[in-house]
């Protein structure tokens, strides 16, 4: 494939019985190391090129602040920066695919897309959407529990369609801020969102909603991925550690529907 990341042939890489069970038990599901690290290495690569052409595109984009924290709308993203006003350092960026080639590859990789035809449950899927999380070390801030679901639902009318896929290109641990789950909760659907008076805590999960000390830290090396559901409650913790922890998430749907941000289709895979 382009940009050194490989394809995978002709293998199935369909997710099994148990694997489904587990997915639908809890609504994440976790495959480990399923990227080498030389493909890593590229996507890492891909990362800070992506990360320096959202910085220069945020120059000239519009700027505007929700709850104290910066945002730009630029060439088609948003991108989101870390907590504080004077702050320069990227949080987010969505989509990110259109910054580097190497993110149109890994959006049609088997690897990838086999499970999720399963996931959304049709043979031909489109990308919805995809963001570049960025938590540096000792400054990539946390992620409130929140589902996916009420940031989509005025866009889209299948957002039970909408699986995401998260790939990790760092080790993703508890201390430099692993993706953590709430196991079940996505069964419920929507859930309500808080109401603290905030611009974006609509968007947040209402803590009476779910149990937090049954989270699960979704750890797992670089490399591995990340399945899970629109509707489950999830969330991060800070990076307190000295490690990167970077991850592209991307979001699928059924065939032939446009993109979230973009005027445009994505169909994905072959």
């Amino acid at each position: 494939m382009a940009g050194g990341v490989r394809g995978a042939g002709a293998m199935n890489h369909d997710l099994s019985p148990e694997e489904l069970r587990r997915y639908d038990a809890d609504g994440f599901l976790v495959r480990r190391a399923v990227f080498g690290a030389a493909e890593v290495a590229t996507l890492r690569d891909a990362a800070e090129c992506t990360v320096a052409m959202a910085g220069r595109a945020a120059r000239a984009g519009r700027a505007y602040v929700l709850d104290g924290n910066r945002f730009v709308d630029a060439v088609g993203s948003t991108i989101q920066f870390e907590h504080g006003p004077d702050t320069a350092t990227i949080r987010v960026i969505e989509p990110a695919h259109p910054f580097d080639p190497r993110w149109e590859a890994l959006i049609d990789d088997a690897r990838i897309v086999d499970p999720i035809r399963t996931l959304v449950g049709t043979p031909a899927v489109a990308l919805w959407t995809d963001k570049l999380n960025l938590k540096r070390p000792r400054e990539g801030s946390g992620f409130r529990w929140h589902q996916d679901s009420p940031y989509w639902i005025h866009d889209c009318a299948h957002v039970d369609q909408l699986p995401n896929v998260m790939v990790l290109l760092d080790d993703a641990t508890a201390d430099n801020g692993a993706l953590r789950m709430i196991p079940g909760s996505h069964r419920r659907g929507r859930l309500p969102g808080t109401d603290d008076g905030s611009q974006l805590g609509g968007f947040f999960t209402d803590p009476a909603c779910f149990d937090e000390s049954t989270a699960v830290c979704a750890a797992a090396p670089a490399g591995s991925l990340v399945f899970f559901s629109p509707h489950v409650v999830h969330g991060s913790l800070p990076n307190r550690s000295d490690q990167p922890r970077r991850a592209l998430i991307m979001t699928y749907q059924p065939a032939g529907q446009r993109l979230l941000k973009l005027p445009r289709v994505r169909n994905a895979g072959s």
